[in-house]
């Protein structure tokens, strides 16, 4: 197995750059908690902090879906990163030039060439034809004859030079050819571009840019890579006055927020989030100062968005038009609010001013101060709707308005709003109470009668998996370690116990004998760490984890993170003192030992014990002359000294 010397060793040198606090601290919000820190674990619908950061190990662990590892597991799973991809964006943050990358083992191959290998499209390809595409919007924004109208439109949109900068806005030439004629003089994939959506084939043959004559707005995830783009028309005789990207394996519009690469600091600062409809008017916002400002992509808050966001802020602000479309979209947002834990408002322009939009309304002198006023003066989401609700009944009899609040109940109930935690459920009780003007008792029962008329919900995981049409293993969903995967946990937490085993006690920890494939895998990479002579420490073991995954192309990340609980359930259990590991150590030894022996020892045909039991029988003998020294078997684990 591959390993660096310790001068040479990138990984090394980029996690001593990248406390892992600071790291997690900017995706999530953390809260300290004695030693570590807490936070709402993204992996998971987690409505209770439950993620756990320790400083002292520089690792992370979620005690409820088990999710763990050092800072670039963290990264890797947040992001849907690689090995490398997680190194590489973790260098650049901490301005640390790595050695060059050669995947291939050719010491003539320094890496460079052209941006694509023709080796089929996935993400990296699809990532590195949105940047080759947003390079070259950038050069047409410049160019002196196809750029002129693009330049005069900004200009008189108002967007400063600092914002275009910042937003790296481009734009397309008014021809079919102009980034397919570049790309092919410049070498780059195809496949990819097209793959990309920046590339479409023709019905009769050949190929045209998606993209044309168009205003070119850059879509970036949470770390600012480039993952789709939005074209607005500058002819306004085209159509559709916006488009943007299709789906690819890096961009799904549920999930994504434009500008939130730029926003997410300021989020987290306000603990709120505001909304709005258009490229320009997030745009607009960051200019006058408010940066606390993302936009949805054509399409109302999801589940998808919300997850994101409850990361970072408690409120999410809508600010959405007034028209038809608005109010739906607005409306939709009940489904997002009973599904995820966090407050949603509703904004309207209306009222305080005649600006049609945020990017309109900021264009004024005093803009910002209204602007401000509006976010302020928002409306709790229940509250918005029953307030229409009433606007819509207010000529009605009780008839209507007792069909019309059973409905709007009924459809609350139906959306889940029984199935909060207590909580949560009592308080949003309370507040469809007040806002309907009526007896929490009334909403209760219409929860229940919502209750009975729903099918009945799957409790068990194995049922859920069979439903959805999962094919993964129950057994590693009721994973819990045994005594033999406690043993590694021990080695991981202290890699000076590895060098106190005797030849026989490391074979306890043999590939072979764990029934958990990821467990298998742990124990192979801690052998061969332990056999580099880097140790079998969690790090060191992480390590080797990330070399195996690079150089077999595959995805270790849940063998990091079974690692990572396999120590954490040792330093749990010890209380993280050093006697207590190394009294589990002994123990976990026996008890494997004793296993093994009663699965093994037998005799021959003349009653003699053959050899390989003789073996087991010497071995077991070592182990009690151990027990008298470091505890009996059979005494419960941590009961005392």
């Amino acid at each position: 197995m591959s390993g660096f010397a310790p001068e040479h060793d990138d990984r090394q040198r980029v996690r001593d750059a990248s406390d892992i606090v600071a790291v997690v601290g900017e995706h999530l919000a953390l809260k300290p908690k004695g030693r570590e820190y807490v936070g709402l674990c993204p992996f998971h619908d987690d409505r209770n902090p439950s993620m756990c950061v320790i400083p002292a190990k520089q690792i992370f662990h979620c005690f409820v879906c088990g999710t763990g590892g050092d800072v670039f597991t963290f990264i890797q799973k947040y992001h849907s990163m690689g090995f490398r991809e997680s190194l590489e964006y973790l260098a650049e943050r901490g301005n640390i030039e790595l050695t060059k990358f050669n995947p291939n083992g050719d010491p003539n191959n320094s890496g460079a060439g052209v941006p694509f290998e023709h080796t089929g499209v996935g993400k990296k390809e699809i990532m590195a034809a949105n940047q080759a595409g947003q390079s070259f919007f950038q050069t047409i924004l410049t160019h002196p004859e196809h750029g002129t109208l693009a330049r005069s439109i900004i200009e008189k949109r108002g967007i400063s030079h600092d914002m275009v900068e910042r937003f790296a806005i481009g734009a397309s030439p008014d021809r079919w050819d102009g980034l397919l004629k570049t790309a092919q003089a410049k070498g780059l994939n195809l496949d990819a571009l097209i793959g990309a959506g920046l590339i479409k084939a023709k019905d009769s043959g050949g190929h045209y840019d998606a993209l044309r004559n168009r205003l070119i707005f850059p879509i970036c995830d949470q770390i600012g890579r480039v993952i789709a783009f939005g074209g607005r028309i500058m002819d306004e005789d085209d159509a559709p006055k916006y488009l943007n990207s299709p789906e690819t394996p890096v961009f799904r519009k549920s999930t994504t927020l434009y500008g939130i690469n730029h926003a997410q600091r300021a989020i987290k600062k306000e603990r709120t989030a505001v909304i709005v409809e258009g490229y320009t008017d997030v745009i607009a916002c960051h200019q006058a100062g408010v940066e606390h400002v993302v936009g949805t992509l054509g399409t109302a808050l999801t589940k998808g968005h919300a997850t994101v966001l409850r990361r970072l802020c408690d409120t999410v602000v809508l600010l959405f038009d007034g028209d038809e479309a608005g109010i739906k979209a607005a409306d939709r947002a009940i489904e997002v609010l009973l599904s995820e834990t966090i407050d949603i408002r509703i904004a309207s322009l209306a009222g305080l001013t005649d600006a049609k939009d945020p990017d309109e309304l900021l264009k004024r002198d005093g803009g910002a101060a209204i602007f401000t006023q509006v976010i302020a003066e928002s409306v709790d989401l229940i509250k918005w709707r029953f307030d229409r609700l009433r606007e819509e009944l207010k000529e009605a009899g009780p008839a209507r308005i007792t069909q019309r609040i059973e409905e709007e109940l009924a459809k609350l109930s139906e959306l889940g709003l029984g199935e909060l935690t207590p909580v949560r459920r009592s308080l949003m009780i309370r507040q469809v109470a007040r806002a309907a003007q009526i007896e929490e008792g009334v909403v209760i029962a219409a929860i229940r009668t919502g209750r009975s008329r729903q099918r009945p919900s799957f409790t068990h995981q194995a049922d859920i998996e069979q439903v959805d049409g999962e094919q993964e293993s129950y057994v590693e969903h009721n994973w819990s370690p045994n005594a033999r995967e406690t043993l590694l946990g021990c080695l991981l937490y202290d890699a000076n116990l590895w060098l106190l085993m005797s030849s026989d006690e490391r074979e306890l920890t043999s590939t072979t004998l764990y029934g958990s494939p990821l467990s298998r895998i742990v124990a192979d990479a801690l052998h061969s760490s332990a056999e580099n002579g880097t140790g079998t420490g969690l790090h060191a073991v992480l390590d080797e984890l990330a070399a195996l995954g690079d150089e077999t192309g595959k995805n270790l990340v849940e063998a990091e993170q079974r690692a990572t609980m396999l120590r954490q359930f040792v330093a749990r259990d010890s209380e993280a003192i050093a006697s207590r590991v190394t009294r589990v150590f002994n123990e976990c030894i026996g008890a494997v030992t004793m296993m093994d022996a009663r699965n093994v020892m037998h005799r021959d045909t003349n009653g003699e014990l053959t050899d390989e039991a003789a073996k087991l029988k010497a071995f077991i003998e070592s182990q009690r002359m151990n027990r008298k020294k470091f505890g009996r078997s059979g005494k419960n684990m941590l009961s005392g000294e």
